[in-house]
């Protein structure tokens, strides 16, 4: 399905598949009268919730971004993301505040497999570019959001890429924020921080997280979990989620840090988390997606971490690692598998 978005006309619209009909009715309520919509968090830090958002903040948010990538009236983009949750609805936002040409696809790890012409923006989530290397030429403009990006990923993105007519971000930002509020490049160059929009203030609190200030999306001072190190009043770099932090034997261990590490070495999916242990209190755990190997697990024993204390204590190999809808993957989901298993 193919919607000018700068001239909708609802009535001559006729979605043929489920999902096109999520976004005609997303559509329909956002040029109704309502003041106000419904978002639902994804659930991947905990259990998803629904909060209600007005819809002239969305559109603030969406002009941060379309102004942030110069996007024009006229310009091309796809949605490949789930309406039921900010990263859908927001891009369906963009397109009406900016006047995009919006190709409408499911939202699957393979979502772009018919896209044939090129395009100027689009969003999607890591596993969907792991499934769409072969599509990136076609998109000028591309964020990637629901989840870090590895460096095997990165690689592969500099593999499948040889100019600079592309250009990719990593995304910040969550449902209480619409969507993203700091992008960082990762190609053509890669850069160390994320870089906040403008009318966007950061700062941390006494636990090291970042403080967020935005009213023209947000009215109130938001205070999220994510330990940061700030390097200037627009610039931060992400550490990891507080709630996510091992304390082993007394001493912290940061999860994402070691699993940027890892992924350096490792192309499989892995999460570094915990389970309690009567001496340590938390005993590190490495989860891999994908079969038992010795081979990689004895490599990833001989790495040079950082710490001593930052090596696994053990590694697990599991089929599948269990992931929210939007296919982020669930850590709570996987703490209680892990208890189950081990």
């Amino acid at each position: 399905m193919l919607i000018d978005c700068s001239d909708i006309q609802l009535d001559r619209m006729s979605p043929k598949t489920d999902f096109e009909m999520e976004v005609f009715e997303f559509l329909k309520e956002t040029l109704s009268d309502k003041t106000k919509t419904t978002v639902k968090t994804s659930g991947s830090t905990g259990i998803p919730k629904l909060f209600e958002v007005e819809k002239a903040r969305m559109f603030a948010s969406a002009k941060m971004t379309c102004d942030f990538l110069r996007l024009k009236k006229g310009d091309s983009a796809a949605l490949c993301m789930p309406v039921e949750y900010i990263s859908g609805k927001m891009m369906l936002i963009r397109a009406i505040e900016r006047g995009l040409k919006l190709q409408v696809f499911t939202p699957k790890t393979e979502a772009l497999s018919q896209l044939n012409l090129p395009i100027d923006f689009c969003a999607l989530t890591p596993l969907q570019v792991e499934n769409s290397l072969t599509k990136l030429k076609l998109i000028k403009n591309l964020i990637i959001g629901g989840a870090g990006v590895s460096e095997s990923l990165k690689k592969k993105i500099y593999q499948h890429l040889d100019n600079e007519k592309h250009t990719i971000y990593e995304t910040y930002g969550m449902s209480e924020t619409l969507s993203h509020i700091a992008l960082k490049k990762i190609y053509p160059i890669s850069e160390d921080y994320f870089t906040s929009f403008e009318n966007v203030e950061i700062s941390t609190d006494t636990r090291g997280c970042l403080q967020i200030f935005s009213p023209q999306i947000n009215s109130e001072f938001l205070i999220t979990n994510d330990l940061v190190e700030i390097i200037n009043d627009k610039q931060f770099r992400f550490l990891g989620r507080i709630d996510n932090v091992i304390n082993s034997g007394g001493a912290k261990i940061f999860p994402e840090k070691i699993e940027s590490f890892l992924k350096k070495e490792v192309s499989a999916e892995l999460i570094v988390t915990s389970i309690k242990d009567e001496h340590l209190g938390e005993k590190m755990i490495l989860v891999i997606e994908g079969q038992d190997d010795d081979k990689l697990r004895n490599s990833i024993f001989n790495l040079s971490f950082e710490r001593k204390l930052d090596r696994p204590k053990q590694i697990v190999f599991i089929d599948k690692m269990p992931r929210t809808p939007n296919g982020k993957v669930s850590r709570l989901d996987l703490k209680q598998q892990l208890k189950e298993l081990l």
